[in-house]
């Protein structure tokens, strides 16, 4: 292919990830799902990125599955294997542990309504809509993740409403049941993410990827026993780390100033 379906630009120890099919709304086709998996498998051991912003070029984010690739009339084990080469994507991107924002603007559904579920914080513009497009095809309404993310973000009422249905749900609605954390007009969508990613990069390397590791564990605690018991273990590991006590020391200066003003 002579373009790109996915195009990834690192900044420092940012990684911008554009979803590049943007004629076709970057729908989900052979070559991109094959990039964004090998992308995602490769970045469990990369130290080298702290932090993964994810967007999509021209007027969407993702419209999800390019259905002009979808092949009819082949057998249940080709069409597993299918299923799985798109699905081990939400597994990856839930596995990695940099945090990873979702940059949504125009539509996503589908496959990319999944991939932005998959996302540890999305921010959307106002124009931008999202649905579980997929009932809508005949499928069952739960794919690729959705219906294990979308419960745990907005509860299983509305979680259902939307599966069910395959209706869209708006920014403003989008933001007041928590699906995404904020909304802005699509010219500020840079600002609001510099903002985001210069605050994480402020951490300590080792504690942002320990937190992305707890928050995705203690989701499904079995316990608050159980929860706490990462949380000590991860605090433990933290402050043998330099960025710890160079940020401590930081933040008793700070103080010591202010208090002395």
């Amino acid at each position: 292919m002579n373009e790109k379906t996915l195009i990834i630009e690192k900044e420092g120890g940012v990684d911008y990830l554009t979803l590049n099919r943007p004629n076709e709304l970057n729908t989900l086709n052979d070559a991109l799902i094959s990039e964004l998996r090998e992308y995602f498998g490769n970045l469990y051991f990369d130290r080298s990125v702290r932090i993964v912003v994810l967007r999509g070029a021209g007027k969407a984010f993702c419209a999800g599955l390019d259905l002009k690739s979808v092949k009819a009339n082949v057998s249940p084990d080709i069409t597993l294997k299918t299923q799985r080469e798109i699905s081990e994507i939400i597994i990856r991107m839930r596995r990695c542990p940099q945090p990873i924002i979702s940059v949504i603007h125009g539509a996503a559904c589908g496959g990319g309504f999944a991939l932005a579920l998959a996302s540890d914080v999305r921010i959307a513009s106002d124009k931008a809509k999202m649905n579980a497009a997929f009932i809508k095809i005949g499928l069952s309404g739960c794919d690729v993740g959705v219906s294990y993310l979308l419960p745990r973000l907005v509860g299983t009422s509305v979680a259902s409403e939307l599966i069910l249905t395959g209706r869209f749900i708006y920014a403003e609605r989008a933001l007041q049941t928590g699906l995404v954390s904020e909304v802005v007009p699509s010219d500020q969508l840079p600002q609001a993410v510099k903002s985001l990613v210069d605050d994480m990069l402020a951490t300590s390397p080792l504690g942002l990827r320990l937190t992305k590791e707890c928050l995705n564990m203690n989701v499904d605690a079995s316990s608050l026993e159980a929860a706490i018991a990462m949380e000590d273990r991860n605090q433990v590991l933290c402050t043998q780390t330099d960025e710890f006590k160079s940020l401590v020391s930081s933040f008793l200066n700070k103080n010591t100033r202010e208090v002395s003003m």
